[in-house]
């Protein structure tokens, strides 16, 4: 996947690079990314950059050059480097990138906001980062060579300061959770972000499988335990396609609003195992592929199925019309129950017990490698629940009409299908003869 497309980067955009580990070779990589495909792409520094870095760049000249000197580079280069001059071997920046974006025609601009003396892991001086005012995304880095190193000064840029305010230990290897609370952290990682700009962390130096890459993925989790953080990618910079997979922050609609009339009672609420609900049992399996948060929707019986639900930790919302509207109207109500930094579903039946962990991490795994914003499973060529459905396509759920169902807006859009080897995916619970069934065949008396 290409950085691009992990940051979801738009026309027009601003873009700050912060922290340590890989913010110049990210600059240049996303820079020749975007001039790859047409973009005039402007580059630039708050602080200051190794003059040998300015190698890297096809393109650099300085501000006093004019708007149309530098829109012509633009023309030409399709990605140049604006700096003020060179001292003691350092390319300085510019102080203000308001004139450049007022004066200048680029498509994109990025800048590296920070500085850390080529260190790969950082907390911020008083003074740091330099992150514009007009900035729409804000990418902290750091890279995973940082696990294990040692968390002193030599090693560690501002490393005291990480100290005093979590008391680790001086000197001790740097541990995954560290790495996640610095970036997430508003005092380090999130410092100067700007209210209306998305912030996008960057595990850089992050292997392409293996037991590493497992623990970029941790880090990723408890990153986003911030809503502030919209996404981590994990990857390399010096990769062809540098980014290995973006994790977000996938929620879950759990439909529990139904009336169950085949079923002749009320069947979230029927016995499935240890002492656990059909509705809890689904909870639990969600809770064990980490799947957070979840809103179960209610409807019938709702006092009870409030109490199962919350029993496991989940989130309510009640839909008044369950007993005239179709599944549509709770989809669009769980929908709407979801935290803003929600950045897509997993549409989960109330009524599907023998729904699995390893079936929802697949799912979600397609979703981060960017094979898809629609996943769904599918075995033997026949498409299952829990579907993914990222919020891009949410308005489109709730513009159709009450006699609308979810599958036209699925329908309309490429839908990655991903082969499962169980019919789990296929199978609900509607009638008594369903329930036994599908407690046999989970080894159920």
């Amino acid at each position: 996947m290409k950085l691009r497309d992990a940051f979801r980067i738009t026309r027009g955009e601003v873009v700050a690079l912060t922290g340590a580990g890989g913010k110049t070779s990210t600059l240049t990589a996303l820079a020749h990314e975007l001039a790859d495909e047409g973009w005039r792409v402007l580059a630039t520094t708050t602080t200051r950059i190794a003059e040998d870095e300015l190698a890297a760049m096809p393109h650099a000249l300085r501000p006093e050059v004019g708007a149309a000197a530098i829109s012509a580079a633009l023309e030409q280069h399709r990605f140049s480097f604006i700096y003020t001059g060179i001292r003691g071997g350092k390319a300085y920046g510019i102080d203000s990138v308001s004139w450049l974006l007022d004066s200048v025609d680029a498509d994109a601009l990025i800048i590296e906001a920070d500085g850390a003396r080529r260190m790969v892991f950082k907390a911020p001086y008083a003074h740091e980062p330099v992150i514009p005012p007009e900035t729409s995304l804000v990418v902290p880095v750091a890279s995973l060579k940082a696990l294990g190193q040692p968390l002193d000064e030599e090693h560690v840029y501002n490393a005291q300061a990480i100290i005093d305010k979590f008391g680790f230990y001086p000197g001790a290897p740097i541990k995954s959770p560290w790495v996640a609370q610095v970036l997430r952290d508003k005092d380090f990682g999130l410092k100067g972000v700007p209210d209306r700009a998305r912030v996008v962390a960057w595990l850089n130096a992050t292997p392409a499988s293996g037991y590493q890459r497992a623990r970029a993925r941790l880090i990723a989790r408890l990153i986003l335990r911030s809503p502030r953080v919209t996404a981590v990618a994990l990857g390399s910079t010096r990769s062809s396609d540098p980014v290995s997979e973006v994790q977000r922050t996938v929620g879950a609609v759990v439909l529990a609003a139904g009336m169950s009339r085949r079923m002749g009672e009320m069947k979230v609420l029927l016995p499935w195992s240890d002492g656990r609900t059909i509705l809890e049992h689904i909870l639990h399996q969600l809770a064990l592929a980490r799947v957070e948060p979840v809103v179960v929707v209610t409807g019938n019986r709702a006092d009870e199925v409030r109490a199962a639900a919350e029993r496991s930790g989940a989130l309510t919302v009640h839909n008044s019309e369950y007993e005239t509207a179709e599944m549509l109207s709770s989809l669009q109500v769980g929908l709407r129950a979801l935290p803003a930094h929600v950045s897509a579903a997993l549409i989960v039946l109330g009524d599907q017990p023998r729904i699995q962990p390893r079936v929802v991490d697949q799912v979600m795994m397609a979703y981060a490698e960017g094979q898809g914003d629609l996943v769904a499973p599918s075995y033997q060529m026949r498409r299952g629940h829990p579907i993914l459905i990222d919020r891009r396509y949410w308005q489109e759920i709730y513009d159709l009409p009450k006699s609308g169902a979810p599958r036209d807006v699925i329908n309309r859009h490429p839908v990655t299908h991903i082969t499962v080897e169980t019919d789990s995916v296929l199978r609900d619970v509607d009638t008594p003869d369903d329930y036994r069934e599908e407690r046999g065949r989970a080894g159920l008396s």
